[in-house]
């Protein structure tokens, strides 16, 4: 599938096309390497596809090489549903002939963004050094928001393979997540209610303050 990509890049999406850091982008612009097509507003630099293909001219962008593996459990009481996630991940790993591949295996709630191992993955991808994530299921890599993270992955040149067996992705993991999720909107309820009792104090200390 061909990815479009925007008619202006910013510097991260700049060096993601290139296949360098930000930080090279923007020491090229200090010496005069790359300078940026255009700014923002803001005064961000602001590149586009065509003045980055003209960069590049014959030399070839790096092409992403490394597979990976990522099998992903909840909780450290499921770790026998890793190893049995991973079992049957190297048979279909084996079957599509992916040589050479990369296991990561993570202990860490899917409604977790922050998880370690899964953001060295995903700056991994970033760099364009992978070239295909294999997962068991889709809500392997994340719960929510899986559609981002695809396209994500296809803008770096990075293709997701799913082996999309459900009983991978056990019940009792979809009850925890829903109770995180009950949990943060309870806090926030609560924490809602707080302020709006303050701001109800504020009123009433404003309203008793002007004169009869």
């Amino acid at each position: 599938m061909r990815t479009l990509l925007p008619a202006v890049m910013s510097t991260g999406e700049a060096a993601a096309y290139l296949g360098r850091s930000v930080k090279t982008l923007q020491r090229w612009d200090r010496d005069g390497i790359l300078s940026p097509a255009s700014r923002t507003r803001t005064g961000r630099r602001a590149y586009t596809k065509d003045q980055l293909d003209a960069f590049l001219g014959p030399i070839a962008r790096p092409e992403p090489r490394r597979v990976i593996a990522y099998c992903r459990v909840s909780t450290a009481t499921q770790k026998p549903d890793l190893k049995n996630q991973r079992r049957v991940l190297e048979e279909f790993v084996a079957a599509r002939g992916l040589a050479d591949t990369e296991w990561v295996e993570e202990v860490g709630d899917g409604l977790d963004f922050g998880r370690k191992q899964f953001l060295d993955v995903m700056d991994a991808v970033g760099r364009r050094e992978i070239r295909t994530v294999v997962l068991a299921h889709r809500d392997r890599l994340v719960r929510f928001g899986y559609p981002w993270f695809e396209h994500y992955c296809r803008a770096h040149g990075c293709e997701i393979l799913m082996l999309n067996n459900e009983s991978l992705s056990p019940e009792q993991e979809m009850v925890q997540d829903l109770r995180s999720i009950i949990d943060c909107f309870s806090s926030r309820l609560s924490g809602l209610r707080h302020y709006r009792k303050k701001l109800n104090e504020a009123i009433d200390q404003d309203l008793t303050s002007f004169p009869a």
